[in-house]
């Protein structure tokens, strides 16, 4: 797949970038897709969610009448989860929501989702640029060149670039990361996906190991 590489200003600098089939192109994979964004929406649970159970509760431990004749039913205790203000049955309890998924399986996965932007023609290509300073209306200049201002957008930088990085941050609708933290959630989330000319080549050699 061939694609016209674009300078900051939106405008066709002649060059063109030949994505590789074996990234961009290939036979999707719904289920990995699927299994890698429920490991990412896992992992940014906090897991601290936590209910007393009924030997957690402060509270007496005083028979509260006598066992029979009363008329209703037997109680032992102010802390039964009967009562109001006693424990919680089955409540939630702290736990670790991370599971595990192989490094093969969330390649298939991000590569899937690379095909998908491909095939939507939602893919842009730019040549390699950075910021003089560490300004948002720089970015939301360069999105707006794009057309691309009413769009959720992800940049894919080669490398980290604090100026680029820094301008984008205060923009809800913008993100962006270098090709080695790039996330399956991440490409299905944007609308649009900003590649560099670097980030290509860094992406193409990553999955081709």
């Amino acid at each position: 797949m061939e694609i016209n590489v674009l300078n900051v200003s939106g405008k066709e600098t002649g060059a063109k970038v030949q994505l590789s089939d074996a990234v961009f192109a290939i036979e999707p994979n719904d289920h990995a897709i699927y299994l890698d964004v429920k490991q990412y929406l896992a992992n940014q649970r906090q897991g601290t969610h936590k209910a007393k159970q009924r030997n957690e509760i402060a509270g007496s431990t005083r028979k509260l009448h006598k066992q029979k004749g009363t008329g209703g039913a037997r109680a032992g205790s102010i802390k039964s989860p009967l009562f109001n203000g006693g424990g919680r049955v089955f409540g939630p309890q702290p736990r670790d929501y991370s599971f595990k998924l192989n490094k093969k399986l969330k390649q298939l996965a991000r590569k899937s989702a690379l095909t998908y932007k491909a095939q939507d023609n939602s893919i842009v290509v730019l040549e390699d640029f950075n910021f003089d300073s560490i300004k948002t209306k720089n970015y939301v200049q360069l999105v707006a060149d794009l057309n691309f201002t009413n769009e959720k957008t992800l940049l894919v930088l080669p490398a980290a670039n604090q100026n680029i990085y820094l301008s984008s941050r205060n923009l809800k609708k913008a993100k962006v990361v270098t090709a080695d933290q790039l996330s399956t959630y991440d490409v299905l989330n944007a609308g649009k996906l900003l590649l560099t000319t670097g980030s290509v080549k860094t992406l193409e050699e990553a999955f081709a190991k």
